[in-house]
């Protein structure tokens, strides 16, 4: 099957700059001048629909330079809706010379097209409708393979329902300037990117019409890189704060009759804030500690770490964030409560990523907490139900990561880490040579 736009190429050498930018301004939109009227030799798009969606849609391919015909059950109450330049009119009369008509409705509306399926024959559907996520877990078949077997004659492409109508209409930012696309058929998928290249946007192949369900449910995950660094701060705090609180509350009002529990949602918490801070703060350092011990004892970088450690390293930059929050809610507390002196760390964590003073803000976190807690960890009274101090524990995981940062610092290390990270294997015959300035260049290293 063969899809012929012979216009389009002259539409993608529009200047990248002018498609980051809104195409229409509102007040443009609802001008009857609005836009100049589409020439009639450009690729002509069609829509079936007249939400939000198709509207923005509609406003953004006219922008584009496509003739844009919708098709709407009542076009004379939702022409006024639209852009000038784009033809409103009934359904059946909208699919008439479009090759490419986009389906902007929802799935249960699907069937009410089925009338139309003769004129429909041979054209391409693109799907751009994303089901709740409770319709995602009650079908088995995605919208875009349902749509699919409404219409055997037709070529179904799902795209477009990653991008919101606002991005449509404002222009596509870094954020959000990829589509996901995928169809059985490669001729229609190479259309469908050709279109959305035109638009500002940049296609991504995900593979056949099987993948759809998939690509449905990219929107249905909220911030997914941040799942389980959310999950393991509160874990982190849940464990403090039940730990802070069998200390500072349970142990006195068993051991002395003391009430203390007006120290829950205040002190305790205060308490649990830069421990949770800091133990994550470390953990940010961890994982690359881990791969640099895993690439020496190997020998080489071309080797995949497990898929844990790979997930750990992702999510650095969360975790290093989270991080940062809980002490800024801990300095929040300890200026509004009067708090000791001797509860407030001074986590200096501004740097949450990878880099040299995220490391000295661990450094000095631990030296603190060191300094803090030298005599205090000696003392008998402090093991409230033979349970250490809360800055003990926080303690361990900073300290190893020092130590092995240490130890990597070592010439005999550090010389062989710096030529494992610019391709040296331990079993290859190619002898190899740092430059003078290895130690600049393995500054840059991600691991």
């Amino acid at each position: 099957m063969e899809f012929d736009f012979p216009l389009w190429p002259e539409l993608l050498n529009k200047m990248p700059g002018e498609m980051d930018k809104p195409l229409i301004s509102r007040r443009l939109v609802d001008s009857d001048s609005s836009l100049a009227e589409a020439s009639n030799e450009a690729p002509k798009v069609g829509i079936l629909g007249s939400g939000d969606f198709a509207r923005s849609l509609a406003i953004r391919l006219v922008g584009s330079g496509f003739s844009v015909v919708v098709g709407s059950r009542n076009p004379k109450r939702m022409v006024g809706l639209f852009p000038s330049a784009a033809q409103v009119t009934f359904q059946a009369e909208a699919i008439g010379s479009p090759e490419v008509i986009f389906v902007a409705t929802f799935r249960e509306h699907y069937s009410s097209l089925c009338g139309l399926s003769d004129q429909l024959a041979g054209k391409i559907l693109v799907d751009v409708s994303n089901p709740t996520e409770q319709e995602h877990l009650q079908h088995r078949k995605s919208n875009a393979e349902y749509l699919a077997s409404l219409f055997p004659t037709c070529t179904v492409v799902k795209a477009f329902n990653v991008i919101s109508a606002w991005t449509l209409q404002a222009g596509p930012r870094d954020g959000n300037r990829q589509v996901p696309i995928c169809s059985d058929q490669p001729e229609a998928k190479r259309v469908v990117s050709e279109l959305a290249h035109t638009m500002g946007f940049m296609p991504v192949d995900m593979g056949s019409l099987a993948s759809a369900r998939e690509v449905e449910a990219m929107p249905l995950h909220l911030l997914p890189s941040w799942k389980v660094p959310t999950i393991l701060a509160l874990w982190l705090f849940l464990f403090f704060y039940a730990y802070n609180f069998i200390r500072d509350v349970l142990q006195p009002y068993v051991q002395e009759g003391k009430n203390k529990f007006y120290k829950l949602p205040l002190s305790v918490v205060n308490t649990t804030l830069p421990c949770v801070a800091y133990v994550l703060l470390s953990l940010v350092y961890l994982p690359g500690t881990l791969a640099a011990t895993l690439q020496l004892w190997r020998g080489t970088k071309y080797r995949r770490f497990p898929d844990w450690l790979d997930h750990w390293l992702q999510h650095r930059k969360q975790i290093g964030l989270l991080s940062f929050f809980c002490a800024a809610l801990h300095a929040i507390y300890s200026v509004c409560l009067p708090v000791r002196l001797s509860y407030r760390y001074d986590l200096v964590n501004l740097a949450v990523k990878q880099s040299t003073l995220g490391f000295v803000a661990l450094v000095l976190s631990t030296l603190h907490t060191l300094t803090y807690g030298w005599t205090r960890a000696f003392e008998e009274s402090r093991y409230k139900f033979y349970l250490p101090p809360t800055f003990t524990l926080t303690l361990l995981v900073p300290c190893v990561i020092i130590l092995a940062k240490i130890l990597f610092f070592l010439p005999c290390l550090s010389h062989r880490l710096s030529k494992i990270r610019r391709g040296w294997e331990k079993d290859n015959a190619v002898k190899f040579t740092l430059p003078m300035d290895h130690a600049s260049t393995q500054k840059t290293s991600h691991v």
